[in-house]
């Protein structure tokens, strides 16, 4: 029964953090494998309904979790995480786990190889600790995770899982990957901080097949989320040809903006009247903080920029499907009935597109680009809504009847930080109908660190939102 789950208020809920535990470590107060504990006391309690994980190493984790403990014990952490349990998206390669991506076709797929994110994990003493459910390859056949807070919705995708992990309060941090809004969106509907960094920002390793594809950050709080990211970034890097995450190695300190770039997107006009007055009040509580706020008729640059990301829904559908359809064609042509009608729905799709379709989509990209460097001295960041409104219903596809176009959630206001290559960051400020909805920060490429500080900010200065 869905009347069981609380409603969701942002002023409210604590999520799991590890950042706060270690100095217990360091005096033996609590331990990483008695933390570990918890987290599987929880998953015990929570999984059979939220469904968040394909596979749980817990042998594998506790022996981690005490190598953790003895290196604390001894005053010797491999680093800031040494110890934080982590899961890891079900597309990302793991050596003691097997890697099936979501999709039948790959069902007993083992690798036994560690992707480059997971691998940095390991070296920095993060416990890896299962696999989160994805969306079939990384698209929009969901999963069977549900949403913490109502298990009738979707929890958003593909990153389903490791949103919902977050959210159950079963792990600190997870992992997620974002070509269109695959992180932004599931954390927004869960109710988590996320990032999705710069474009190549995080070495998403085996994973290069799109031109959007980035590995992204979901956590209990934006101090472990950066903590992270900037570990995993230190020992892998960046992507192949990219300079990789730049910050410090702690979290940055929380950092006030003078004025914000408020970014309506195409997703405004289909905006409902509660999630667009929670949204407005929001932004009346930022202006009397003393935050000046530019709308797209103050300037004509950021009218240029709405203009550029008008479109980014079908910019990043055209570009993405084109460039997976070689590889899914060869999946559909090797197991026909190991995909999914949606996946082959969009195969077909793709494989109408001309080489001048696909090119035609890069220049709209490269020219929303370039419209977003031109706002960057008129504020210190854009700020949106991260979705829609909270998460739809998802009562599965019908047979007979049409399939539903986005079972996991629309992308229109994640589209613009993928094809901006931006890094963006989803906070927790506002509840709507007892369930959470999200509002990103989105900054200029390389500007993680930047946008990490104003989150910080932002979730100690500004009240959260709760409309019914």
């Amino acid at each position: 029964m869905t009347t069981a789950t609380p409603r969701y208020d942002p002023r409210e809920f604590k999520a799991l953090t590890f950042h706060d535990a270690t100095t217990r470590f360091r005096d033996g107060a609590d331990t990483p494998r008695a933390y570990l504990e918890r987290c599987i006391d929880t998953i015990a309690a929570r999984e059979p309904l939220v469904k968040a994980f394909v596979v749980l190493n817990e042998a594998g984790a506790r022996a981690a979790a005490d190598a953790s403990t003895a290196r604390w014990r001894a005053g010797r952490p491999l680093s800031a995480i040494d110890g934080m349990p982590v899961a890891v998206k079900d597309l990302l390669e793991t050596r003691d786990m097997p890697t099936e991506l979501g999709c039948e076709a790959y069902r007993g797929n083992f690798p036994k190889r560690d992707n480059a994110a997971v691998w940095a994990l390991r070296q920095a003493g993060a416990v890896v600790f299962g696999k989160t459910v994805t969306a079939e390859l990384g698209g929009t056949h969901p999963g069977p995770t549900t949403n913490p807070w109502d298990p009738a919705r979707t929890p958003g995708g593909s990153s389903s899982g490791s949103a919902a992990a977050i959210a159950s309060r079963m792990v600190p941090a997870a992992l997620g990957t974002q070509v269109g809004g695959s992180v932004i969106r599931p954390a927004a509907y869960c109710g988590n901080v996320a990032l999705k960094p710069t474009m190549g920002g995080i070495n998403r390793g085996e994973r290069q097949t799109t031109s959007m594809s980035t590995t992204g950050v979901h956590a209990g709080s934006v101090e472990d989320m950066w903590q992270v990211a900037i570990e995993i970034t230190r020992r892998a890097g960046g992507d192949p040809g990219r300079p990789g995450l730049f910050g410090p190695p702690a979290p940055p300190a929380a950092a006030k903006p003078e004025r914000l770039i408020v970014l309506e997107t195409e997703g405004w006009a289909g905006l409902d009247a509660p999630n667009k007055f929670a949204f407005e009040t929001l932004l009346e509580s930022l202006q009397r903080s003393g935050v000046t706020l530019l709308l797209r008729g103050d300037h004509p640059w950021i009218e240029a920029l709405e203009q550029g990301v008008a479109n980014g829904r079908a910019i990043c559908n055209a570009i993405t499907g084109w460039e997976n359809r070689w590889y899914q064609r060869n999946l559909v042509d090797q197991h026909p009935e190991g995909v999914s009608a949606r996946l082959k729905a969009t195969l077909a799709r793709a494989e109408m597109m001309s080489v001048e379709d696909y090119r035609a989509a890069l220049l709209r990209r490269a020219t929303a680009q370039q419209c977003h460097v031109a706002v960057a001295p008129l504020a210190d960041a854009v700020i949106g809504l991260s979705c829609a409104g909270p998460a739809p219903l998802w009562p599965g596809d019908v047979p007979g009847q049409p399939l539903a176009p986005r079972p996991t959630g629309d992308f229109v206001f994640n589209a613009p930080s993928s094809m901006l290559f931006a890094p963006a960051i989803t906070l927790p400020l506002m509840s709507v109908g007892g369930l959470p909805v999200g509002v990103q920060m989105m900054g200029q490429q390389h500007e993680d660190a930047r946008m990490t500080a104003i989150a910080r900010w932002m979730l100690g200065a500004v009240t959260p939102v709760v409309a019914r």
